[in-house]
């Protein structure tokens, strides 16, 4: 048994502090955002029990699909480093980056480098270490039978888009990688921000490179693909050489109320090999503001076949 908590879009609450270099760039519609909404929505006593819940439930591994930060400034990267320190020491931790963390071209090492501990895995050339730049990705992440392949769709975009990308070069790697590790038998499990099927996102939210990645699922392989972004709880099933591949979406983990979204939560997956393929059981996690803490609010079962029968989903609890 190998359990996973995974989280997303936490948009670590830190001081946003106006200058002339925010009032001159993009930055000036997220500090608006953030001052008119978002800071009524994230909130640094939702995440202070996030932590609390991890550390009870103990997972084998947490994984943060991005938008640790808000507007990309200066002061949010290392302050977004600190908050993961609570989550666990950074070989147990796997993040990739999210757009907001891509809000305006900042650079690496004043940026997501903060969190290339991290990021630290096998890389293209079979060299392991930590990311080099924005496009040294994917990594891998060996643990038992299990392999965690991280991806980037973090770029920065014109004002009013939130969309991201992998781009050739980056799915090239991961189809490469996809394959190795399916021929080792591992259960393959790949983070991502954007959600890698256009569901109801408009194009300027989307991954616009989606149908790409879907095709290089179909032709591999993958056994869970989670992500975030969107704030929503998900399951969707993309096509694979062995049945349906799941895609599971999770809310933002920082939220205490957002107008037609959950509050905070976080899902928990317990992996095990079965005679058949897989067997994953998930747990969700929610915020529960009446008792300061994150609580039992659901749980799934999914089949992973080893055959060329589907995936087995049983639909989100209603009103998740």
């Amino acid at each position: 048994m190998f359990t996973l908590a995974h989280l997303s879009d936490p948009h670590v609450p830190s001081p946003l502090a106006l200058s002339l270099g925010v009032l001159a760039s993009k930055r000036i519609f997220g500090y608006w955002s953030w001052h008119r909404r978002r800071v009524f929505i994230h909130s640094a006593v939702v995440l202070d029990a996030l932590a609390e819940d991890l550390a009870e439930n103990a997972p084998d591994h947490v994984a943060v699909t991005g938008d640790l930060v808000n507007i990309s400034l200066p002061n949010e990267f290392p302050a977004a480093a600190h908050w993961l320190e609570t989550l666990g020491p950074a070989e147990t931790v796997s993040v990739v980056p999210g757009n907001h963390d891509a809000y305006v071209a900042v650079p690496w090492a004043e940026s997501c480098g903060l969190w290339s501990a991290y990021m630290t895995g096998e890389r293209s050339g079979g060299r392991i270490g930590p990311p080099a730049g924005p496009d040294d990705f994917p990594y891998v992440r060996r643990h038992g039978d299990v392999a965690i392949v991280g991806l980037s769709t973090s770029t920065p975009t014109p004002p009013g888009w939130a969309s991201g990308r992998l781009g050739d070069d980056q799915l090239a790697r991961l189809e490469d990688l996809l394959a190795r590790l399916g021929e080792e038998g591992r259960f393959r499990i790949v983070l991502l921000h954007h959600p890698p099927i256009e569901g109801d996102n408009p194009v300027r939210k989307r991954l616009m490179d989606a149908a790409a990645l879907q095709e290089v699922v179909a032709r591999h392989g993958a056994e869970l693909l989670l992500h975030g972004h969107d704030h929503r709880c998900s399951i969707r099933m993309m096509g694979g050489p062995a049945g349906g591949v799941p895609a599971v979406g999770v809310p933002s983990a920082s939220a205490v109320v957002e107008k037609h979204r959950p509050v905070g939560q976080y899902h928990l997956f317990e992996i095990a090999r079965t005679p058949r393929g897989w067997r994953i059981d998930l747990r969700q996690r929610r915020y529960s503001a009446a008792n300061g803490r994150f609580e039992a609010a659901g749980e799934e079962r999914l089949e992973i076949r080893s055959t060329r029968a589907p995936a087995v989903a049983v639909p989100l609890a209603a009103g998740a």
